[in-house]
Protein backbone atom coordinates (compact mmCIF):
# COMPACT_ATOMS: atom_id res chain seq x y z
CA UNK A 1 0.00 0.00 0.00
CA UNK A 2 1.37 3.33 -0.80
CA UNK A 3 2.51 5.38 2.34
CA UNK A 4 0.79 8.66 2.49
CA UNK A 5 3.75 10.36 3.38
CA UNK A 6 4.94 9.80 0.13
CA UNK A 7 2.32 12.12 -1.49
CA UNK A 8 2.33 15.78 -1.61
CA UNK A 9 0.12 17.62 0.62
CA UNK A 10 -1.12 19.64 -2.45
CA UNK A 11 -2.91 16.33 -4.12
CA UNK A 12 -6.11 16.58 -5.61
CA UNK A 13 -7.15 13.49 -4.83
CA UNK A 14 -10.09 13.44 -7.10
CA UNK A 15 -7.39 13.58 -9.85
CA UNK A 16 -7.75 9.68 -12.13
CA UNK A 17 -4.05 9.80 -11.81
CA UNK A 18 -4.22 9.42 -8.18
CA UNK A 19 -6.41 6.15 -8.29
CA UNK A 20 -9.12 7.07 -6.02
CA UNK A 21 -11.76 4.11 -6.00
CA UNK A 22 -9.50 2.08 -8.41
CA UNK A 23 -9.56 4.30 -10.79
CA UNK A 24 -6.08 4.81 -12.60
CA UNK A 25 -6.00 7.58 -15.30
CA UNK A 26 -5.26 6.50 -18.90
CA UNK A 27 -2.01 7.39 -21.07
CA UNK A 28 -2.66 7.33 -24.12
CA UNK A 29 0.89 8.01 -26.56
CA UNK A 30 -0.63 8.72 -30.48
CA UNK A 31 1.00 9.05 -33.68
CA UNK A 32 3.20 6.15 -33.44
CA UNK A 33 4.79 4.72 -36.57
CA UNK A 34 8.68 3.69 -36.14
CA UNK A 35 9.47 0.37 -35.08
CA UNK A 36 12.55 0.95 -32.75
CA UNK A 37 10.79 4.90 -31.38
CA UNK A 38 7.57 2.14 -31.06
CA UNK A 39 9.72 -0.11 -28.31
CA UNK A 40 11.49 2.43 -26.69
CA UNK A 41 7.85 4.13 -26.15
CA UNK A 42 6.36 1.04 -24.97
CA UNK A 43 9.04 0.61 -22.24
CA UNK A 44 7.27 3.82 -20.76
CA UNK A 45 4.03 1.43 -20.36
CA UNK A 46 1.39 3.95 -21.51
CA UNK A 47 -1.92 2.29 -21.00
CA UNK A 48 -3.15 3.09 -25.15
CA UNK A 49 -0.84 3.37 -28.33
CA UNK A 50 -2.05 5.38 -31.56
CA UNK A 51 -1.80 4.40 -34.31
CA UNK A 52 -3.18 6.87 -37.49
CA UNK A 53 -4.48 5.49 -40.70
CA UNK A 54 -5.54 9.05 -42.05
CA UNK A 55 -3.29 9.50 -45.16
CA UNK A 56 -3.47 13.27 -45.16
CA UNK A 57 -1.69 13.30 -42.03
CA UNK A 58 2.01 13.69 -41.21
CA UNK A 59 2.22 10.86 -38.90
CA UNK A 60 -0.01 8.44 -41.12
CA UNK A 61 1.33 4.80 -39.69
CA UNK A 62 0.82 2.15 -43.18
CA UNK A 63 2.84 0.44 -43.82
CA UNK A 64 3.25 -0.65 -39.79
CA UNK A 65 6.01 -3.55 -38.94
CA UNK A 66 3.62 -5.92 -38.14
CA UNK A 67 6.09 -7.89 -35.80
CA UNK A 68 6.92 -5.09 -33.59
CA UNK A 69 3.45 -4.96 -32.75
CA UNK A 70 2.68 -8.41 -32.10
CA UNK A 71 5.55 -7.74 -29.45
CA UNK A 72 3.91 -4.74 -27.59
CA UNK A 73 3.14 -5.75 -24.13
CA UNK A 74 -0.78 -6.73 -23.95
CA UNK A 75 -1.16 -4.03 -21.00
CA UNK A 76 -0.61 -1.51 -24.13
CA UNK A 77 -4.19 -1.34 -26.17
CA UNK A 78 -2.73 -1.05 -29.71
CA UNK A 79 -6.00 1.97 -31.10
CA UNK A 80 -5.95 2.80 -34.65
CA UNK A 81 -6.86 6.40 -35.27
CA UNK A 82 -9.55 6.62 -38.58
CA UNK A 83 -11.24 10.09 -40.20
CA UNK A 84 -14.11 9.16 -42.19
CA UNK A 85 -13.37 5.62 -42.76
CA UNK A 86 -15.64 3.17 -43.81
CA UNK A 87 -16.37 -0.01 -42.24
CA UNK A 88 -14.97 -2.15 -44.05
CA UNK A 89 -11.90 -0.36 -44.62
CA UNK A 90 -11.44 -0.37 -40.62
CA UNK A 91 -11.84 -3.52 -40.07
CA UNK A 92 -9.35 -4.76 -42.60
CA UNK A 93 -6.47 -2.35 -41.02
CA UNK A 94 -7.96 -4.01 -37.11
CA UNK A 95 -7.41 -7.72 -38.01
CA UNK A 96 -4.34 -7.14 -40.26
CA UNK A 97 -2.41 -5.31 -37.55
CA UNK A 98 -4.44 -7.13 -34.71
CA UNK A 99 -5.87 -3.74 -33.21
CA UNK A 100 -7.68 -3.79 -29.52
CA UNK A 101 -9.34 -0.58 -30.11
CA UNK A 102 -10.16 2.30 -32.82
CA UNK A 103 -10.56 5.90 -32.47
CA UNK A 104 -13.23 7.83 -34.52
CA UNK A 105 -11.48 11.42 -35.35
CA UNK A 106 -13.75 12.67 -38.23
CA UNK A 107 -17.73 13.23 -38.23
CA UNK A 108 -18.13 9.24 -38.20
CA UNK A 109 -22.19 8.68 -36.92
CA UNK A 110 -23.06 6.84 -34.06
CA UNK A 111 -24.22 3.74 -36.11
CA UNK A 112 -20.24 3.09 -36.93
CA UNK A 113 -20.08 3.39 -33.22
CA UNK A 114 -21.85 0.97 -31.99
CA UNK A 115 -21.42 -1.67 -34.73
CA UNK A 116 -17.41 -1.32 -33.99
CA UNK A 117 -18.23 -1.82 -30.42
CA UNK A 118 -20.49 -4.88 -30.90
CA UNK A 119 -16.85 -6.57 -32.29
CA UNK A 120 -15.04 -6.19 -28.80
CA UNK A 121 -13.27 -3.16 -30.34
CA UNK A 122 -12.71 -0.57 -27.52
CA UNK A 123 -13.73 2.68 -29.03
CA UNK A 124 -13.03 5.96 -28.61
CA UNK A 125 -14.98 8.80 -30.68
CA UNK A 126 -13.26 12.10 -30.69
CA UNK A 127 -15.11 15.35 -30.62
CA UNK A 128 -13.52 18.85 -31.51
CA UNK A 129 -13.99 21.72 -28.61
CA UNK A 130 -14.27 25.50 -28.59
CA UNK A 131 -17.19 26.65 -26.54
CA UNK A 132 -19.40 24.39 -24.47
CA UNK A 133 -21.67 24.00 -27.11
CA UNK A 134 -19.64 21.32 -28.63
CA UNK A 135 -20.84 18.95 -25.70
CA UNK A 136 -24.14 18.72 -26.92
CA UNK A 137 -23.70 16.30 -29.68
CA UNK A 138 -22.10 14.20 -27.51
CA UNK A 139 -25.65 12.85 -26.16
CA UNK A 140 -26.23 11.04 -29.15
CA UNK A 141 -23.26 8.82 -28.40
CA UNK A 142 -23.62 7.73 -25.04
CA UNK A 143 -23.73 4.06 -24.74
CA UNK A 144 -21.92 4.01 -28.12
CA UNK A 145 -18.44 4.44 -26.99
CA UNK A 146 -16.30 3.53 -24.36
CA UNK A 147 -14.33 7.16 -24.27
CA UNK A 148 -15.04 10.32 -25.64
CA UNK A 149 -11.71 12.38 -26.41
CA UNK A 150 -11.95 15.97 -26.41
CA UNK A 151 -9.72 17.74 -28.49
CA UNK A 152 -9.17 21.60 -29.64
CA UNK A 153 -11.50 22.79 -32.43
CA UNK A 154 -9.33 23.34 -35.57
CA UNK A 155 -9.56 22.84 -39.82
CA UNK A 156 -7.31 19.63 -39.29
CA UNK A 157 -8.49 16.50 -37.57
CA UNK A 158 -5.94 16.35 -34.68
CA UNK A 159 -2.46 16.94 -34.20
CA UNK A 160 -2.70 20.80 -33.95
CA UNK A 161 -0.35 21.42 -30.77
CA UNK A 162 -3.19 23.69 -29.81
CA UNK A 163 -5.00 23.72 -26.31
CA UNK A 164 -8.36 25.10 -25.96
CA UNK A 165 -9.43 26.42 -22.45
CA UNK A 166 -9.64 23.11 -20.27
CA UNK A 167 -12.22 25.34 -17.89
CA UNK A 168 -14.92 24.14 -20.56
CA UNK A 169 -14.43 20.68 -19.32
CA UNK A 170 -16.80 21.68 -16.18
CA UNK A 171 -19.89 22.37 -19.04
CA UNK A 172 -19.31 18.48 -19.80
CA UNK A 173 -22.19 16.52 -17.78
CA UNK A 174 -22.37 13.07 -20.31
CA UNK A 175 -21.67 9.56 -18.31
CA UNK A 176 -19.40 8.43 -20.79
CA UNK A 177 -15.68 9.18 -19.44
CA UNK A 178 -13.43 11.32 -22.02
CA UNK A 179 -9.40 11.42 -22.53
CA UNK A 180 -8.01 15.14 -22.70
CA UNK A 181 -6.47 16.04 -26.42
CA UNK A 182 -5.17 18.75 -27.65
CA UNK A 183 -1.60 20.43 -27.23
CA UNK A 184 -1.01 18.85 -24.44
CA UNK A 185 2.99 20.08 -23.43
CA UNK A 186 5.82 18.41 -20.77
CA UNK A 187 4.85 21.35 -18.42
CA UNK A 188 1.32 20.65 -18.14
CA UNK A 189 1.50 17.53 -15.52
CA UNK A 190 0.68 20.55 -12.87
CA UNK A 191 -2.38 21.62 -14.65
CA UNK A 192 -3.73 18.13 -15.68
CA UNK A 193 -3.25 17.08 -11.92
CA UNK A 194 -5.50 19.67 -11.09
CA UNK A 195 -8.81 18.65 -13.10
CA UNK A 196 -11.47 17.22 -10.98
CA UNK A 197 -14.20 16.26 -13.50
CA UNK A 198 -15.49 12.78 -12.39
CA UNK A 199 -15.55 11.67 -15.85
CA UNK A 200 -11.56 12.60 -17.01
CA UNK A 201 -9.82 9.37 -17.30
CA UNK A 202 -6.98 10.08 -19.04
CA UNK A 203 -4.83 12.22 -21.49
CA UNK A 204 -3.77 11.70 -24.81
CA UNK A 205 -0.18 12.85 -25.74
CA UNK A 206 1.22 13.26 -29.34
CA UNK A 207 2.47 16.81 -30.80
CA UNK A 208 4.50 18.22 -27.75
CA UNK A 209 6.53 15.25 -27.04
CA UNK A 210 7.63 14.76 -30.81
CA UNK A 211 11.36 15.55 -32.54
CA UNK A 212 9.42 15.49 -36.05
CA UNK A 213 5.70 14.31 -36.93
CA UNK A 214 5.66 10.46 -35.39
CA UNK A 215 8.86 10.24 -34.11
CA UNK A 216 8.33 10.94 -30.07
CA UNK A 217 11.36 12.16 -27.38
CA UNK A 218 11.27 9.15 -25.03
CA UNK A 219 13.05 10.93 -23.04
CA UNK A 220 10.42 13.64 -22.50
CA UNK A 221 7.86 11.53 -22.59
CA UNK A 222 9.91 9.50 -19.63
CA UNK A 223 10.04 12.75 -17.36
CA UNK A 224 6.43 13.50 -18.11
CA UNK A 225 4.92 10.35 -17.37
CA UNK A 226 6.91 10.51 -13.58
CA UNK A 227 5.22 13.48 -12.98
CA UNK A 228 1.97 12.19 -13.87
CA UNK A 229 1.87 8.78 -11.96
CA UNK A 230 5.08 9.64 -9.32
CA UNK A 231 2.42 9.83 -6.18
CA UNK A 232 1.75 6.81 -6.60
CA UNK A 233 5.21 5.48 -7.01
CA UNK A 234 6.28 4.42 -3.87
CA UNK A 235 9.65 5.86 -2.77
CA UNK A 236 13.08 3.81 -4.13
CA UNK A 237 11.30 3.01 -6.96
Amino acid sequence: MENIQNIPNDTNFNSPFRGLGGRLGVIKICGMKFPENIQAVAALQPDFMGFIFYPKSPRYAEPLDEEILQLLPKSIKKIGVFVNENLENILTIVYKYKLDGVQLHGSENVEICRKLKDTGLLVLKAFPIADESNFRVTKTYEGACDFFLFDTKTEAYGGSGVKFDWQILNEYKGETPFLLSGGIAPDDAEAILAIEHPKFAGIDLNSKFEVKPGLKNVEVLRQFIKEIRLPLTPKGE
